[in-house]
């Protein structure tokens, strides 16, 4: 029996995936400014006009790795904080943003460089970033917000404390960054932020 023939729709997710890939290596090793669309083709094993013809432009190829490898980030996380809600879905959140940084950190060190490369304008990335980051937000404060008890006065700001929890997270990455060689100093500051969040909650439990 032959084997089954890819469609075009399959097809054209496979480039786009190898491309991708493609160019999240070339991120990470040369930056964002060497890096050209014309390599990009080449190192996936295209054409070297397939990756000007698929996405546009630098700035499109962009926003396409941020939103893929944003949404895997997303995927991750809503199964790992599935059922739970306030310290402990934090704690699960943060687990697996370093889990998701250890296991995968070529991608996810592309996705923050671009993600930190977005304040420049112009840059279409800025619609890109900001949905992503408004989503993880709102995550936080339901997650929160779901740990209280119904119909009881909030005695807390879940929208404050999922600020800083998110600024919290942003400022990690920027360390690893910084200092991709030091795991451990990664996993401390995960850790430090879990006990950061647990004392920003004890009011709403103080059995946790």
């Amino acid at each position: 029996m032959g084997v089954a023939r890819l469609t075009q729709a399959e097809r054209t997710a496979l480039s786009d995936r190898r491309m991708r890939d493609s160019a999240i290596e070339l991120i990470v090793a040369q930056g964002t400014t060497a890096m050209s669309l014309k390599q990009v083709g080449e190192a996936a094993g295209y054409s070297r006009g397939l990756a000007s013809q698929r996405f546009g432009s630098k700035d499109g190829l962009f926003s396409f790795i941020v939103r893929s490898v944003g949404e895997d980030w997303l995927a991750k996380l809503k199964q790992a904080t599935q059922g739970r809600s306030g310290y402990g879905a934090l704690c699960a959140a943060t687990d697996e943003h370093l889990r998701f940084c250890l296991d995968d950190p070529t991608h996810v060190r592309a996705f923050y460089i671009l993600w930190f490369e977005s304040v420049t304008p112009p840059s279409q990335l800025n619609a890109v970033i900001s949905h992503i980051h408004q989503r993880r937000f709102h995550d936080v404060v339901s997650w929160i917000r779901d740990a209280q008890p119904t119909g009881a006065t909030p005695v807390l700001d879940a929208e404050a404390v999922a600020a800083q929890f998110c600024a919290s997270i942003i400022g990690i990455v920027y360390t690893w960054l910084a200092q991709p060689n030091d795991a451990a100093k990664v996993r401390q500051l995960h850790d430090d932020l879990k006990k950061s969040m647990k004392l920003c909650l004890q009011e709403e439990d103080p059995h946790v």
